[in-house]
């Protein structure tokens, strides 16, 4: 029986042995989205039913069986999927049918993936909201009238209501992170090269964004990360990662948490205290928990952030630079000040990220792992843009709310988003995990070992009423 709560691995496996129908579970997956999608929004692009059920039925016949066989999956809409609109949330590609899959989509669909449709994305995957003027706005599962993050906001949403077992995301600016933390499931991103991006423009200036998986439990994660991951010969700095599964068993670890790194990063009042309660559960698993000061300043981390994000984001949009009109405010603001940087300022920007990387790699000589919350706020009203201010701090751009989240970007570092719990309110809240380059292993069963403990997902899901 299809359960929707379940556990992916035990789903795939069901599904390769033919204890259950790949017919069985696209029925159930369909029946679902029709009965909460049009509160959540989460899923778009849905692909006609009788196509999906001959599609699901091809499997149930097929010899052939990979990691993912005949799973339903919704791929975001950042992506080019083959003969599912790929709007990246802009009217300028409403009608964009790309005809051959992205990188990272062709894998999943050679692992025996059933692409249904897609994901909802904020446009061009800018800002922590999901919305968009192509499909609408994507609702907290736990508060419909609440943003849900992004932008990852439909994946984390249909992972959190049980309409998908396994997810892609995205994540520059805590893309998966911040979704994931607001709607308590797990978003993991990997060290900066292991899942390699399409190999278009640029192949060498622009390491900050990278693709990664979402679920429901971190073992969950790894089988999709196994599918994701590997090198390609077309992308030089795409060096691939080794294979998760099976995890480790979890030895004590030496973990150390940021807090708001020292008074820097401004706070919604209860974050900090629903947080530490979550980070008190690995001193009761028998890791060592201690607080660290701030290792570095979180100021040049922000300057060298803005200045490395403005340089990618206006080098993808750039082809756009005549046209801002059909941009969105804060796709303008990007491509204007990314355009208007010298030389000088980018070669600033990455001496400070290098001194941070030394100083980083130094502090993991002493905890395994560092700890900071996924947001800086709770999930904020659906009309509303951005948070304009924090606890009374004023926020001088769209994205200085999400400040928390650069120490880990600027570097590529390997971070889990956990679930950490609940406020006062009812709406969740989460954890960033995150460790030196190439420990995404460990960070995963560190991550599955603290799930096992804790089931937030399974335990606390959204009501459906």
């Amino acid at each position: 029986m299809y359960e929707p709560y379940g556990s992916a691995q035990a789903l795939v496996t069901q599904l390769r042995s033919g204890a259950l129908s790949a017919t069985e579970v696209m029925q159930a997956t369909l029946d679902r989205i029709a009965a909460l999608n049009p509160r959540l929004n989460a899923i778009v692009a849905l692909r006609d039913r009788d196509a999906l059920m001959a599609e699901a039925a091809a499997a149930d016949k097929a010899k052939s069986r990979g990691a993912l066989h005949g799973l339903p999956m919704a791929i975001k809409d950042l992506a080019d999927v083959k003969g599912i609109a790929s709007t990246q949330g802009s009217p300028l590609f409403k009608d964009f049918v790309p005809s051959k899959d992205e990188l990272f989509v062709a894998r999943l669909r050679a692992a025996g993936a059933i692409l249904i449709g897609k994901t909802n994305t904020p446009e061009f995957g800018l800002g922590s909201h999901t919305f968009n003027p192509v499909y609408g706005a994507t609702g907290n599962p736990y508060d419909p009238h609440r943003t849900c993050g992004g932008s990852s906001g439909g994946a984390a949403v249909a992972l959190s209501a049980g309409v998908l077992a396994l997810a892609d995301g995205s994540d520059m600016m805590g893309s998966l992170r911040n979704p994931a933390g607001w709607c308590n499931v797990y978003g993991f991103r990997p060290t900066w090269g292991w899942v390699p991006s399409e190999p278009k423009g640029d192949l060498f200036l622009h390491q900050l964004s990278t693709l990664g998986p979402m679920a429901r439990s971190p073992e969950d994660i790894a089988l999709l990360l196994d599918v994701m991951t590997g090198a390609d010969p077309r992308q030089p700095l795409a060096s691939g990662g080794a294979a998760t599964l099976p995890l480790p068993q979890t030895t004590p670890m030496r973990i150390g948490w940021l807090g708001d790194w020292g008074g820097a990063f401004a706070m919604e009042p209860g974050i900090l205290d629903t947080c530490e309660a979550a980070v008190a559960q690995f001193s009761d698993m028998g890791h060592q928990v201690g607080t660290v000061a701030p290792p570095f300043s979180a100021e040049q981390i922000w300057e060298s952030w803005i200045t490395l994000r403005s340089f990618a984001v206006a080098g993808g949009l750039r082809a756009f630079d005549e046209n801002r009109a059909a941009l969105k405010d804060t796709a303008i603001w990007e491509l204007e000040r990314g355009l208007a940087l010298s030389g000088r300022e980018i070669q600033a920007a990455s001496d400070i990220r290098s001194n941070w990387q030394r100083r980083a790699a130094e502090g993991f000589q002493s905890f395994d792992a560092l700890i900071l919350p996924t947001a800086q706020c709770w999930p904020f009203p659906l009309e509303q843009d951005y948070p304009h201010s924090i606890n009374g701090v004023a926020m001088d751009s769209y994205h200085r709310w999400m400040q928390a989240v650069t120490p880990v970007s600027l570097l590529g570092l390997p971070c889990l988003a956990v679930p950490a719990g609940f406020g006062d309110a009812g709406l969740p809240m989460g954890l960033q995990i995150f460790g030196a380059q190439g420990q995404d292993q460990n960070l995963l069963a560190l991550g599955q070992s603290y799930h096992q403990a804790t089931q937030w997902p399974q335990k606390s899901p959204p009501s459906e009423g």
